[in-house]
Formats: C-alpha cells, structure tokens, sequence
C-alpha cells in the first residue's frame, strides 16, 4: 500500500440509540488505491464512509489527514438520490450551485462528466426516462463533476441486475485509473470486491472493526479473463472464509 492519505486512528462511534457501530477501528487508506470495505450488512461499513465524507463526526478516536485537510471528496449513496423534477444536466450541476457556481461556468465540467459515464447524449432528460443504471451513471457524474480526489461508494450497484453491475463496475475501475483517484467502497459482495479491489478490508460483526486484510495481486486493468481465473477464485473462497468466521462469532 502507498503512504496513507488518511487514517482511522482508534474510531469508535455511538449512535443516540446506544448502537456502537464502530470499536476502536483502525483503517488507513493509501493514496491511488482501491480499498474495498467488505462485511455484513450493519457492520459498521457505511459508517466509515461517512466518517471520512466528514458527514459524522467520530464518539473517540481521529480521522487524521496526511495533508492536514481533507481533499475534494466525491460521495455516491446507495440509491441515486436524484431531484425527479431537474434533468440530468441540473441533476449534476447541484453540487457546483451550492458553491455558487453559475450553470453557465459549470457547463464545462458537467459535459466532461456526462462524457466520462456515458450519458452526454441524456443531459436533457428526466429521472423518469432512465433505467436503474443509467441513474447510478448520473449519480456517479454529479461526484465526479467536483474532480475528487478520493472517491467514496456505498453500495452503489446493489439494486441493480448483475448484467448492468458487472458495467457498471468495469467502468469505476476505468473511471479510477484515467482520472487517478483513490476509490473507497463498500459492498458486502464477495465477487465484486476482489474484482474491483487492489486491498480488502474485512469487517467484524457490529461493532465494526477489521479483522483481515487482503491483498490483491491481479493485473490492474481486470477483465473477464480475471473473474475466470483461478486467482480470482481464490481470493474468493479466502474473503469468503473471513465473512463466515465474523459471522459464526456473531451467532456464537
């Protein structure tokens, strides 16, 4: 791994409820990598993300920055939280209005965005006219539309059918080796984190914290050549293997 961008230094986090959806994490995450969060749903996985985002605030414990700040981030959710009253292109400019930045200034960018998923013919149209997918791409244009330097997914594709995800997930790791981000993202889908990942974090039960972590030595332009390899399906059956041991714990 490259020297960390930013560390979880000792992160637990409570919620009102009295839920402790995070004990003592540990988590560094290197510049220009793909880190996968793997674990159960509730986990904690989530929670992390939205640490980093900034969008919590930790009970104990840092999120310390290498910089000493925090960089242009982009955040796509698990649903694409679009506005079904704003077309695609107004869809995307959100997050540059809130900076005040005019439609006509922002047009450039929102054009490259729209580029890079696919969808410079949709700007004008309207949620309503998209499928699934092409609703995550929009989802997925308005983060890049800030030109973020780190790249936060929450289980962006779980809705989706699996001809559409496996697109969709060649396309982020295109999206992440020709705009050079660093890509944080959460699943609890074996497959698609050891296609996607250069290094998987497996999480515990709640409360989350890693218990193992895995390197993926795999080419870095992955194919359908990889998911048939026997590489693959060994990294499979090891991230597997954690999963069903922080799960027996979970039951014990």
């Amino acid at each position: 791994m490259s020297a960390p961008i930013v560390s979880l230094r000792d992160v637990s986090k409570s919620f009102a409820s009295g839920t402790l959806a995070l004990d003592r994490l540990q988590l560094d995450v290197g510049a220009g990598e793909f880190l996968t969060l793997l674990g159960p749903s509730g986990c904690g996985k989530s929670t992390a993300l939205r640490l980093i985002a900034d969008l919590l605030e930790p009970t104990s414990g840092a999120v310390d920055w290498r910089s000493g700040q925090r960089p242009e981030l982009g955040f796509v959710f698990q649903e694409p939280t679009l506005m079904p009253w704003a077309n695609v292109f107004d869809n995307i400019w959100l997050p540059l209005r809130l900076r005040r930045i005019s439609r006509a200034n922002a047009q450039k960018n929102i054009e490259e965005a729209l580029s890079l998923v696919g969808l410079r013919d949709f700007a004008n149209a309207y949620p309503r006219e998209l499928s699934g997918g092409m609703k995550m791409r929009v989802s997925l244009a308005r983060a890049l539309v800030l030109e973020p330097a780190i790249l936060l997914l929450d289980e962006p594709f779980a809705a989706l059918d699996e001809i559409t995800r496996l697109k969709l997930n060649d396309d982020v790791l295109r999206l992440q080796q020709e705009l050079r981000m660093t890509v944080v993202f959460v699943t609890h889908s074996v497959y698609e984190s050891v296609y996607l990942s250069s290094r998987i974090c497996v999480f515990s039960a709640r409360p989350g914290r890693v218990i193992e972590t895995i390197n993926i030595e795999a080419p870095g332009q992955r194919t359908t050549e990889f998911r048939h390899s026997q590489a693959y399906a060994d990294y499979c059956r090891r991230a597997s293997a954690a999963l069903e041991s922080t799960l027996a714990k979970a039951t014990a």
